[in-house]
């Protein structure tokens, strides 16, 4: 879609107030954001102001971005009103997150966190609320233009691509024929997973690629995708390399109904999501864990230091979980990489009560 495009027939999009929503309602699949308003009020019960911060995220039906909403919710700052913040659910569609930015700008956030559904098309709404004095922070996606942010923080999607690709391959014995399912085409996990699954194998060159395709980020997509290679290629298919774990598991699926041994057949993702943690636990897949969490409450840090000034401490603790890897540095940085943390059967466990105890 051109930028033109994005410009035109805008309407207002509802929104998720994070203080209407609890942790169970969050990680509820398909969340009901229609009938929830905007955040109301700007004062907090000593009187203060209030921060409102705005959340144009790319959309809360997968689970990785109800973890991050989750880890929003729970920041001090949120939990004692010094700032609230609004979810707007683009809906995995750049043009609705267009639309919504016009809300944000019309509404007179203090502070956006953007999280893109497109490398390119987020650019003209970021640069409209650039323009309106608005400042940004970038969390978990990417724009092309880095210097409409503050700052950012995520975690660096090459490095994700490239542990995927030795995950299924050195399990291969560097031979084989794989399949890559990839996520939505355009936004920046996508490239950036394509560039380092692509590194790694122009190092292997006794691995054939049969089939590249997008399923969108999709269980489902991914394994009808899986069931029509199946049947292209039946037991030719040697392992499968997956952009996320949403579509590695959509895979994991179809394989399941033809019978296939994942002891032989391996299936790697990305994320760490609850599903896929148990599917480590079953040897059926590899995956590396995102820390959405330390990812949400850090942008809520980098926005608030904005918006008070140099006097903000950071009040999450997320800045000593990585020692060494990930720190404050009074918060001056303009990109901030949060480290992945690959899954293994001794880790499994701990991560798995970590997620269940959120």
């Amino acid at each position: 879609m051109r930028l033109e495009e994005l410009a035109t027939t805008r309407s207002p999009k509802p929104a998720v107030t994070s203080s209407l929503l609890t942790r169970r309602q969050i990680l509820k699949a398909g969340l009901a954001v229609a009938g929830l308003g905007f955040v109301t009020g700007c004062r907090n019960k000593s009187g203060k102001s209030v921060h409102r911060i705005a959340v144009p995220l790319q959309g809360m039906t997968a689970e990785f971005m109800q973890l991050w909403v989750r880890g929003a919710q729970a920041h001090p700052a949120i939990k004692n009103g010094l700032a609230t913040f609004t979810v707007f659910d683009g809906r995995m569609d750049a043009l609705t997150q267009a639309n919504q930015f016009d809300t944000i700008i019309t509404q007179r956030y203090d502070a956006i966190i953007f999280i893109p559904v497109d490398i390119q098309a987020g650019v003209g709404p970021a640069t409209q609320a650039k323009a309106a004095g608005i400042p940004m922070i970038g969390s978990n996606t990417l724009l092309a233009d880095r210097s409409l942010y503050v700052s950012y923080i995520g975690s660096e999607s090459v490095i994700s691509g490239e542990y995927v690709a030795h995950g299924v391959i050195d399990r291969l014995g560097g031979k084989g024929n794989v399949v890559v399912l990839e996520g939505l085409i355009g936004q920046s996990a996508q490239v950036e997973r394509r560039q380092g699954i692509n590194k790694v194998l122009a190092q292997s060159p006794n691995i054939t690629v049969l089939e590249t395709k997008s399923a969108n980020w999709s269980r489902a997509e991914a394994q009808s995708l899986m069931e029509n290679w199946l049947t292209s290629h039946g037991n030719t298919i040697n392992g499968i390399i997956s952009h996320n774990d949403e579509m590695a598991l959509g895979a994991i699926e179809a394989m399941k109904a033809r019978g296939i041994d994942f002891a032989t057949h391996p299936v790697g993702g990305i994320d760490g999501l609850t599903d896929a943690l148990e599917a480590v636990k079953r040897g059926e897949m590899s995956t590396t864990l995102q820390d959405a969490n330390a990812q949400a409450q850090g942008s809520i840090d980098l926005a608030l230091k904005v918006l008070i000034g140099p006097s903000y401490k950071p009040m999450s603790d997320i800045w000593n979980q990585y020692p060494g890897q990930l720190s404050w540095d009074d918060g001056k940085k303009t990109e901030y990489l949060v480290p992945w943390t690959p899954v293994t059967g001794e880790n499994v466990d701990r991560l798995l009560a970590i997620r269940r105890a959120g």
